[in-house]
């Protein structure tokens, strides 16, 4: 009988950002099982060793994604040992609360160079690889595109330009063959949404659960594969992230009706609770100081 699978990851050759852990790391282990070859850079070399042998020892590197020079390099030098690429996945990110009034600033700055910028200098350096037919990139967003969470505005900045990135590459790659997609996803059971919202100040202005539940890493992953090996423009889970997108201020709205008069305690621990980003940063310069 003549198979009907459709398109497989098979022999495809893919660059993941930020695959120590989470959705990286779930997502490297899939497609290597599925055939890809798949090369991975990260902060925590410990666990891209890790990740890296559980995929048939594929390549991998340090990488820090918001120092430029550094990610030309490790980019250049993991798609010499892929022997070329045709997929790269900006997935690297951190969140970190942040009360836009009485907040600590450096923590949009942090965020938004490695969110935003981390995702456009992945780009430019394996744009050249992957501006072809058959090519194509991934960018991770969030549905905090549509409903923004209060003490989530340096996150949900990045998020929102992360999305403008993709849609303004997407025109620039269309005549080359190349696709571009964009990950809308909601709370999924990883480190990064644990440690986000797993503070003082989100309980007090959340509740002790979060609007929509934590939804499993593993329909996620499978969504990715599928728009991986279908160059698919919009990726989306749990499903019903896909009825929010095209409602985004009648979201907002209800979300602000929810959370109600929490949100004024919330915002008063934030200012003064210590909590990490959700991925521990190397040291950069500030570069926002004059």
């Amino acid at each position: 009988m003549r198979s009907f699978s459709g398109p497989s990851v098979a022999g495809r050759k893919v660059l993941i950002t930020g695959a120590a852990r989470g959705i990286g790391a779930a997502l490297a282990r899939k497609l290597a099982a599925r055939g890809a070859h798949v090369a991975l850079l990260g902060l925590e070399p410990e666990l891209l060793a890790e990740v890296a042998a559980e995929c048939g020892d594929a390549p991998w590197r340090y990488c820090d994604v918001a120092d430029r020079a550094q990610v030309e390099r490790v980019v250049e030098a993991l798609v010499a040992e892929l022997g070329g690429l045709d997929v790269l996945v900006a997935n690297a990110g951190i969140a970190k609360q942040m009360a836009m009034i009485g907040g600590d600033p450096s923590v949009l700055e942090e965020t938004l160079a490695v969110n935003v910028l981390g995702v456009a200098y992945a780009v430019q350096a394996a744009g050249p690889h992957l501006a072809r037919p058959g090519g194509y990139v991934l960018m991770m967003s969030s549905i905090s595109t549509a409903v923004q969470l209060p003490l989530a505005g340096a996150y949900s900045a990045s998020a929102a330009a992360v999305e403008s990135l993709a849609g303004t590459l997407r025109c620039e790659l269309r005549q080359t063959g190349a696709r571009v997609g964009i990950s809308y996803f909601a709370e999924i059971d990883t480190d990064m949404t644990s440690r986000g919202f797993g503070t003082a100040a989100a309980h007090t202005g959340l509740g002790e659960t979060s609007l929509t539940g934590v939804s499993p890493i593993g329909p996620a992953v499978d969504a990715l594969e599928r728009a991986i090996a279908r160059r698919r423009k919009t990726v989306v889970s749990p499903w019903w992230v896909s009825l929010v997108l095209p409602v985004r201020p009648l979201a907002q709205l209800l979300v602000q009706r929810l959370l109600g008069k929490r949100v004024a305690r919330a915002i008063e621990i934030a200012r003064t609770e210590d909590v990490p980003f959700t991925t521990t940063q190397p040291a950069r310069p500030r570069r926002m100081e004059r």
